[in-house]
């Protein structure tokens, strides 16, 4: 145990290092991203052919408009190629996907979740994958930043109202930074070992003289954008345990490093284009000591190996590559469920019960630990908003935010958006608990563990669903119509309504004046307001989400 202790602690800095170093020209560089003046040559085309005029702003409403349909038009066509699969190239052969999986697999896609009801290997085709999926991949992920994006505007506006363009945005997002991000990453897991081919389906010689069929693909170019993204959803069915996708323990902290760079760098953005990079340093080290308390917790519930079983094998490693180890797989676990990524290597059903209990309450911490691209940074400043609010009541003044007074309208939408997310995961939870044909009809349930267990499985997946996350405790049948349309309805609601109502918030900070700071005015850039903000994070997402925790982790767990 000291051993797998000194390993996890050796990862885990080498990962905060490399965090560190390039957070900054990173951060700084999105942020010259997003404000520079002028078009790339290679973007002026793109946006003549969506016949956009780069100069003209939009309204909120047009923002929002414009975002929408455009998701939506993504939605209809990844559902439509998943349809006509057999008709189009490279299908290797694989049939039609039915209406329920190509529902949920299109909109799980194009809302940055990435659920896969399916084994990718075994569903769909190099087509459906690379036109599909990896171009959902891209444009998921440059939606998330633009709304970022548009929230810092509106901060750093000085009453003179929304402005921004979406297709600006979504073109900038990715051709200047996702792109170049994943071209570089692609080469860096090729030479790790990632696979990248158009085999097929390839029968090969076993060591024991049988025979076994390998399936191949272009997997190291869609495993860059999986991870830079933040979207999760694996070339295979075992995701990042997978050995053509992750191959050794040193591509793991690559994959990892890659999960962590955006949403860690975006404070700084964040704090660029405010005009007070301390701003962002007081979110960046909000969200760092919550992954710290996270990552730290997972680990002393892993390397407990709570249970006979696991203390009998000498440690909980059910679900777990060897060539990754207990330190390996809680780094990712906590990597990937603190930020709405959804990739794993190793199978978190099968962590330990207070461990896997982990890995859903960071994604019930709104998933802004760092959280998502994009998302996770709005989601933090929601809660920076809601924390000024708490501090204004404490010392009886109007709270302020950036010089931005804090009203009723900005606390109804914030109020909204913290609202939503659980009201969707209790929800759908409770009412597919009531289902027979989810719970206990033998020949449709999905619902294979009895007890206490069977019931996280099903939190879990709407708790991910509605996050966006995407990765599930793997004992749960999801590909029935059921589960298959009501996971997709949450994720659909769990993306844009909280989106929608960001683009609001900017839209109404935009609109105020800055007041000058007082004697009275609370710091917003120290270590104050970033214990106040961990705080709320926590104390919003216990007293939501402890009741439904303490029915499943919690009593397997104790």
């Amino acid at each position: 145990m000291t051993l797998e202790i000194g390993l996890l602690a050796a990862q885990l800095g080498t990962i905060a290092l490399l965090v560190a170093i390039i957070h900054r020209p990173l951060g700084d560089y999105m942020a010259r991203v997003y404000t520079s003046p002028r078009d790339l040559r290679i973007e002026r085309p793109l946006l003549r052919l969506m016949g956009v005029d780069s100069a003209a702003m939009q309204d909120a409403r047009g923002y929002t408009r414009a975002l929408l349909l455009f998701s939506a038009a993504g939605a209809v066509v990844l559902y439509a190629l998943q349809r006509t699969q057999q008709l189009l190239p490279a299908s290797l052969g694989l049939p039609a996907v039915s209406p329920d999986l190509a529902f949920n697999t299109a909109v799980s896609f194009v809302t940055n979740t990435n659920w896969q009801s399916y084994s990718p290997e075994l569903t769909l085709g190099y087509t459906v994958q690379a036109v599909g999926l990896v171009v959902q991949n891209f444009v998921s992920a440059a939606v998330g930043m633009a709304v970022a994006v548009a929230l810092f505007r509106g901060l750093a506006a000085r009453g003179t109202g929304f402005a921004g363009n979406f297709w600006v945005d979504l073109v900038r997002g990715v051709v200047r930074i996702l792109l170049p991000m994943a071209l570089l990453a692609a080469i860096v897991l090729l030479a790790g070992g990632v696979v990248q081919n158009l085999s097929g389906f390839v029968t090969v010689e076993t060591l024991t003289g049988g025979t076994a069929t390998v399936p191949g693909g272009p997997v190291a170019s869609q495993e860059a954008i999986k991870l830079i993204g933040t979207n999760g959803g694996g070339f295979f069915n075992a995701n990042a345990a997978h050995p053509f996708e992750n191959p050794t323990g040193w591509t793991s902290l690559v994959e990892i490093l890659l999960i962590l760079a955006i949403p860690f760098s975006l404070p700084r953005t964040f704090g660029t284009m405010v005009g007070d990079v301390r701003q962002g340093r007081a979110v960046a080290g909000a969200m760092a000591i919550l992954a710290t308390l996270s990552v730290v917790a997972l680990a002393a519930a892993e390397l407990a190996g709570g249970g006979t079983a696991p203390q009998l094998a000498g440690g909980a490693m059910e679900g777990k590559e060897q060539r990754f180890g207990i330190g390996g797989s809680v780094l990712y676990a906590g990597a990937t469920t603190l930020t709405s990524t959804g990739s794993v290597n190793s199978m978190h059903d099968s962590f330990t019960a207070l461990g896997g209990g982990v890995t859903m309450l960071n994604m019930m911490l709104g998933e802004v630990a760092p959280g998502g691209v994009g998302s996770g940074m709005y989601g933090m400043l929601v809660i920076a908003i809601v924390a000024v609010f708490i501090a204004g009541l404490m010392v009886g003044r109007t709270p302020e935010y950036l010089g931005k007074k804090i009203g009723p309208p900005e606390m109804t939408l914030a109020s909204l958006y913290i609202l939503i997310t659980p009201v969707l995961v209790l929800a759908g939870t409770a009412l597919s608990a009531t289902l027979p044909g989810v719970r206990d009809d033998v020949e449709t349930t999905s619902i294979y563990n009895p007890g206490v267990h069977g019931y996280s499985e099903l939190l879990y997946a709407f708790t991910s669903a509605a996050n966006n996350n995407g990765s599930a405790f793997a004992g749960l049948t999801a590909n029935t119509p059921w589960l298959n349309t009501a996971l997709g309805v949450a994720m659909v609601l769990g993306r844009f309504i909280p989106i929608v109502i960001v683009i609001a918030l900017a839209r109404s900070l935009a609109a105020r004046e800055p007041v000058p700071s007082s004697a009275g005015s609370l710091p917003t850039h120290g270590m104050l307001f970033t214990g106040l903000l961990v705080g709320v994070t926590v104390i919003v997402s216990a007293l939501t989400y402890f009741p439904a925790l303490a029915l499943g982790p919690l009593a397997e767990g104790l």
